[in-house]
């Protein structure tokens, strides 16, 4: 049940980000979470889309370095202290985040956080066990 995360790096320049959105708005892909990380000469853009395979295409015919990352999309409770029992358990169980950022659905009950983990088949075990669900890419697509 892994998500699929488009990591794109950029030049730290002027408008490279409002190229990606400009292309993936002209092949119909549409945005639903994002980070963005940058330093003194190059950022990381990490995207979650509608559809990933046609992202990553669309983003290599137009020379832009873009991977794909599995990454785990996991519900969290939206009461103070949801995310710190997600936490918790991935800690209690020696299991290492190593980013995370929010992915927004308005109709949920539950907030949706987007992680990067060591050991992804394992924290959605432990996840499980501790009662807290992770959600599929399709599900996520679905949203």
């Amino acid at each position: 049940m892994s998500v699929k995360q488009i990591s794109v790096f950029l030049e730290n320049k002027k408008g490279r980000l409002a190229d990606v959105t400009r292309i993936l708005s002209g092949e119909g892909v549409n945005i639903r979470a994002l980070s963005l990380a940058d330093t003194a000469d190059f950022g990381v853009l990490r995207i979650i889309v509608n559809d990933p395979e046609k992202c990553l295409a669309a983003l290599k015919r137009n020379s832009f370095v873009a991977q794909v990352t599995e990454v785990i999309a996991i519900e969290v409770e939206d009461r103070p202290g949801g995310l710190g029992r997600v936490l918790e358990a991935l800690d209690a169980a020696g299991i290492n985040v190593e980013y995370m950022y929010a992915y927004v659905e308005k109709t949920r009950d539950n907030a949706i956080v987007i992680c990067k983990i060591d050991d992804r088949e394992r924290a959605r075990e432990v996840l499980g066990k501790a009662g807290i669900a992770t959600v599929s890419g399709e599900a996520l697509k679905a949203l």
